[in-house]
């Protein structure tokens, strides 16, 4: 005997086993914002300045980026970090630049900024409030994505800070309503619909019918309705609930194709036994599933609708633009909490991979040994994001500032600079616009290195687009080092994939020397820093 179209087994299973994340279960359509191909390069204002930004520095930086030839190498986003803006919001409810710090409004700054050649990044959080406490975008992801897009900026960096763990409960269904807008409500009864998994009807006489659904918290039960529309379009989906649990929050998902929309109901009083909750949803003509459920069985799946909600957003903001098309690169700022590259891909651009960098080799280090295993993950147009650059911060020693670069280039990550670019020393400024290293990070191919050797000397290697490949060896340790690669291995490597040669044209980036190798190249390392070659197979 079977129940719900599922076997007694299986259901009892059901109520102990967790179903499978969300993302695993259900496949949403990847978000399609046209942002950047390549890693993105910039500055960006947190790591130096913190809290302490205003217009003018934001300028000053930008024509420093320009004199001193970063524009030139590259880098061309200059963004505002936390504490760009006021923390009231104007009348109409939408995100506005401090008064004090930014008289001129952001939209002045982006069109100045773009008169010098640069383009404009911005800054919020998944959460009722950034990190310093000001508003943040969480329930206001349409407007704010509107409003971003309305200032021009081709950037959004997106915290996590005051994040809300999105509730596993689902609310208890009675029916649905359809209707497209300023026409009649088409009513669903409850038992008009299909059940699934743990989804069950019980009786209840406040209904209509005299039933209700329960069974759909934590992705382990869900109803279908189908529904008939003669004309293709918006329509408002109504959701009718039987209030229940005063103490909690709940959450319910309608998937329609492979679209969804989310349904936050919050803990109910019960002045009235029932509620009515409204999505705008599309439907295409003919016949239309919806299905209903909670999409939570972990954490992770809450943090992953709520980025993609917001990659959604900014996707459409930007198309809805009026003027020029401007593409917001999406940055999902989540400190690698909830495995954001599994599911990266499909809301937005580049996710970061751990917490917070700060300038400590140490740390920089363990950043390292964390992302570059994600290699995998990665693919052009999506990055793994170990964070922003700490090159000329703090006191880091000219070996660690080249080998915390070249690790960032060979990962393939974003490379935005957090110094201040007023005071940049040439030497600082000799790294981060090395042109073979900044070549290998923006490499059309833009495929992450693979870690091929684990040790005092990690062997890092990086196919490249022009056939060539560049070959990393970082000293993680405080002496020098020998080490010998056989280069066979390294062209042979499933990853890697290149032709082997008899002899190689090598050329050493950081000393700029062309020279040839046979099958085994030898080579020494200074304390904490890196070789890195690039390789040519010779015919």
């Amino acid at each position: 005997m079977r129940r719900n179209g599922m076997c007694p087994i299986c259901y009892l299973r059901g109520l102990f086993v967790p179903a499978k994340p969300f993302v695993e279960t259900y496949k949403l359509r990847p978000v399609e914002n046209e942002g950047r191909k390549t890693p993105i390069m910039g500055w960006s204002s947190w790591n130096t300045f913190r809290n302490r930004i205003d217009e003018n520095l934001i300028l000053d930086t930008a024509k420093a980026m320009k004199e001193s030839g970063l524009l030139d190498a590259g880098y061309e986003y200059v963004n505002l970090d936390d504490n760009w803006h006021s923390s009231e919001r104007t009348t109409e409810g939408k995100i506005t630049a401090d008064p004090g710090r930014f008289p001129h409004g952001i939209p002045d700054l982006v069109t100045k900024l773009n008169d010098l050649g640069f383009k404009a990044g911005i800054y919020s959080s998944n959460g009722t409030l950034t990190c310093e406490d000001l508003p943040a975008s969480l329930h206001r992801e349409d407007l704010d994505a509107r409003t971003f897009a309305s200032f021009g900026v081709e950037y959004l960096k997106y915290d996590y800070c005051h994040h809300e763990i999105m509730s596993k409960y689902a609310p208890i269904v009675y029916g649905i309503e359809l209707s497209r807008f300023g026409t009649e409500n088409i009513y669903y009864d409850c038992q008009k619909a299909r059940l699934f998994g743990n989804a069950k009807f019980m009786k209840d006489k406040v209904c209509p019918s005299g039933y209700h659904v329960s069974g759909l918290d934590k992705n382990s039960g869900y109803m279908e309705y189908d529904v008939h529309v003669e004309e293709e379009g918006d329509y408002v989906l109504t959701i009718c609930v039987r209030k229940f649990g005063s103490k909690y929050d709940k959450v319910l998902a309608a998937l329609i194709e492979d679209e969804i929309y989310l349904y936050y109901v919050p803990a109910q009083k019960k002045p009235n036994n029932t509620g009515r909750f409204q999505k705008t949803v599309h439907l295409k003509k003919g016949e239309n599933t919806i299905r209903l459920f909670n999409p939570c069985t972990r954490r992770s799946d809450g943090a992953f609708l709520q980025y993609y909600t917001m990659g959604k957003e900014l996707a459409i903001a930007a198309k809805e633009r009026e003027g020029d098309f401007r593409p917001i690169t999406y940055s999902i700022c989540e400190w690698g909490w909830n495995s954001p590259y599994k599911w990266g891909k499909i809301a937005g651009n580049m996710w970061r991979t751990t917490p917070d960098i700060r300038p400590w080799f140490l740390w920089i280090k363990l950043i390292y040994g964390h992302t570059v295993k994600l290699y995998k993950y990665a693919a052009p147009g999506h990055y793994n994001d170990p964070d922003m650059l700490e090159v000329g911060n703090g006191s880091l020693t000219e070996n660690q500032n080249i080998a915390h670069f070249s690790l960032w280039c060979m990962m393939n990550a974003p490379l935005v600079l957090g110094n201040d670019i007023r005071k940049i020393t040439p030497e600082i400024l000799k790294i981060v616009t090395n042109k073979d290293m900044i070549a290998i990070d923006q490499d059309p191919l833009s495929l992450p290195c693979k870690r091929l050797q684990k040790g005092k000397v990690d062997v890092l290697a990086k196919p490249l687009s022009d056939g060539k490949v560049a070959l990393c060896l970082f000293n993680r340790s405080k002496s020098i080092k020998q080490k010998s690669v056989t280069l066979d291995k390294v062209m042979l490597d499933d990853y890697i994939n290149r032709p082997v040669a008899k002899s190689y044209t090598v050329k050493d980036v950081w000393e700029d020397e062309y020279y040839e190798c046979d099958a085994t190249l030898k080579t020494e390392i200074k304390p904490e820093c890196v070789k890195v070659f690039i390789l040519e197979p010779k015919e």
